[in-house]
């Protein structure tokens, strides 16, 4: 009976639960992110390809999106893999940290795997390699900041530094053609944040039209918005209320009321009603002596009259986005009460006018209190290209808000990674046991990277990486992949740098992913929750 009852396996788990232990569960994880990895690789380098993202979404059914940009590849397709999930947060984390490298990141972290499952059928523990991995990334850092430059002290040679970093980071865009125009704005905006790193001060504005280099840097702010009805088109002096609150409020609004009046003249003794409470909401706002009223809701016809009797600029359903960052600017604060409007501080401007650009109206502030302000007016001949232009030049704010704050610089080209891993080779060879293998492994995967940018611009990646491993080897440690020529090139002699911090958050997060996806012996999927019959919640 014993026996017989050891036999049968003893379930814990619901019916509709699900659960892969041990290889399984491994195989699994490790596949996925390989998988997300092979996704991405072909756009990596200045000479990698573009993705089409199709939405499928009931609300923006059949738009299309495309991009390079690894992160928002990641953020657009749905993931069912949850080690492939994991990739796709550290991407996300290496986006928001520091701006560039998010393809690097998911890219190096599936290497990692790679090389780790060819361990594991070798029988390798996963614990002798996460330990491999981590003395080896201990060595890679090291030798990243032995070939680190810090060139701030030279005001001329770090303005040089800041635009070759910017044309660096354009490469891999789909501004490469005029990476000399655009990091001449990105260095410009962000010269006027005044070594700040919040980038809410630079505001993006997208029209359709023109050539991507009739784009410009504005030092005013602009507003994609159109003054009401006969109310002024120019103001000085700008004393503005910025508001989030309904101007139709009044208005009965009940589902499925009915109201029967017996005669017309009571209807309009309604109407009179609701206008003298919009004219009382109106009269409070214009008792604080404004001469500018902007509104993220809709304004209607009467309190509009009302404003433009007044003499009022007002501005409708502007975008919230839009008023936060013009509140900050102006030195206002939004305005959602009607009760607690006694203290509100207005925004003031020199001047606010309204401009073209193509053949859109828009209104310019002048004049702001926040001198960082500033405008990048964007145009091109698709709605695409003005996307994914502006998350190219948000990567180069970011990477040059970076070096601006921690103006350390590394090489580019695939010449740290060939710098990291030929440290790692050599700590491996002095390393006894296991774990050697695992380091060895780790700077396999390093060497990855080169060779990956070498196969997207379509050379014989063995050739250009063995002549780099040649080249560190007589100590021209400073040479990179010059994917323009086809051949191996002082890095530093062409200025194909990067930021110091973007390359050690692409080492760190790729490893910490790579070993907490090999920790894993099990995937438990737990059974979806059960409605009960009278459940009637959605």
């Amino acid at each position: 009976m014993a026996a017989a009852a050891s036999l049968n396996p003893v379930h814990i788990l619901k019916g509709d639960a699900e659960e892969e232990r041990r290889e399984d569960a491994r195989l699994s994880c490790i596949f996925g992110s390989i998988a997300i990895g092979d996704l991405l690789k072909s756009t990596l380098g200045p000479k990698g390809m573009d993705k089409i993202l199709v939405s499928d979404s009931r609300r923006t059914s059949g738009s299309v999106e495309l991009t390079n940009d690894g992160a928002t590849i990641l953020r657009s397709i749905g993931v069912d893999n949850p080690a492939a999930k994991i990739l796709v947060e550290i991407s996300k984390v290496q986006d928001k940290e520091v701006g560039d490298g998010t393809t690097t990141v998911a890219v190096l972290c599936s290497e990692f795997l790679k090389e780790a499952d060819k361990l594991l059928s070798l029988k390798l523990h996963p614990q002798t390699i996460i330990s491999g991995f981590r003395k080896a990334a201990v060595e890679a850092k090291a030798a990243l900041m032995e070939h680190s430059y810090d060139r701030s002290s030279n005001p001329t040679q770090f303005e040089e530094d800041l635009m070759n970093i910017a044309r660096t980071t354009l490469s891999s865009k789909i501004l490469n053609r005029y990476k000399d125009f655009f990091a001449k704005i990105a260095i410009a905006a962000v010269k006027r944040l005044n070594k700040s790193t919040d980038l809410k001060a630079i505001q993006f504005i997208k029209k359709l039209g023109g050539t991507l280099t009739d784009s410009f840097l504005d030092d005013g702010f602009l507003l994609d918005k159109k003054p009401g009805v006969h109310q002024p088109k120019l103001v000085e002096n700008a004393r503005i209320l910025i508001a989030n609150t309904p101007m139709d409020a009044d208005k009965v609004k009940v589902f499925g009321s009915r109201i029967t009046l017996d005669s017309v003249a009571k209807l309009g003794d309604m109407e009179l009603v609701e206008n003298e409470k919009m004219k009382a909401k109106v009269d409070a706002f214009l008792k604080h002596n404004i001469n500018v009223f902007i509104n993220r809701q809709l304004i209607y016809n009467y309190p509009e009259q009302l404003f433009a009797d007044a003499g009022v600029m007002a501005i409708e359903h502007a975008d919230f986005e839009g008023v936060e960052k013009l509140a900050l600017v102006t030195g206002g604060e939004i305005v959602s009460d009607i009760e607690r409007c006694e203290t509100v501080k207005l925004g003031k401007c020199d001047r606010i006018e309204e401009i073209m650009i193509g053949e859109d109206h828009l209104l310019k502030f002048s004049g702001l209190p926040v001198g960082e302000s500033c405008t990048i007016v964007l145009r091109g001949a698709t709605e695409q290209i003005l996307n994914e232009a502006e998350r190219a030049l948000h990567d180069v704010l970011c990477v040059l808000i970076t070096v601006v704050n921690e103006s350390l610089i590394v090489l580019g080209g695939g010449c740290t990674e060939m710098v990291m891993a030929r440290r790692v080779f050599a700590k491996a060879a002095e390393t006894a046991g296991k774990e050697s293998l695992a380091m060895e492994a780790y700077a396999r995967a390093l060497l990855q990277i080169p060779t990956i940018i070498s196969d997207n611009g379509g050379y014989d990646s063995a050739q250009l990486v063995s002549e780099l491993r040649s080249a560190h080897a007589e100590g021209k440690v400073t040479y990179g992949l010059n994917m323009y020529e086809g051949k191996i090139d002082d890095m530093l002699k062409l200025g194909i740098i990067e930021p110091f911090k973007v390359k050690c958050q692409v080492l760190s997060g790729a490893t910490e992913a790579a070993e907490m996806i090999l920790r894993v012996d099990g995937i438990i999927k737990a059974a979806p929750r059960r409605r009960a019959p009278d459940d009637r919640h959605c």
